[in-house]
């Protein structure tokens, strides 16, 4: 998954659609600036999964040739005791 994350980075071209039975997207960086956000540009970004079932998530939040921030919500998940 991060791979293909990085692959799509790499050619930096939107993708949305499904892997492994999780919705999933990937949007490049641009140069428009967030609004409210002190950010310079709205990073890359990679998302996989289902908010508040399990989601996954990259940003390149400090350039596009930076290794990209990660983030896991995995908290409803049932862990195996």
């Amino acid at each position: 998954m991060k791979a293909f994350a990085k692959y799509l980075h790499s050619i930096g071209k939107h993708w949305q659609g499904e892997i492994f039975g999780w919705p999933a997207e990937y949007t490049p960086e641009r140069r428009k600036k967030p609004a409210g956000s002190r950010m310079l540009f709205t990073p890359a970004d990679f998302w996989i999964g289902e908010s508040g079932i399990w989601f996954y998530s990259l940003m390149w939040e400090r350039g596009k040739d930076k290794a990209p921030v990660e983030f896991l919500d995995d908290r409803g998940l049932v862990k195996q005791q």
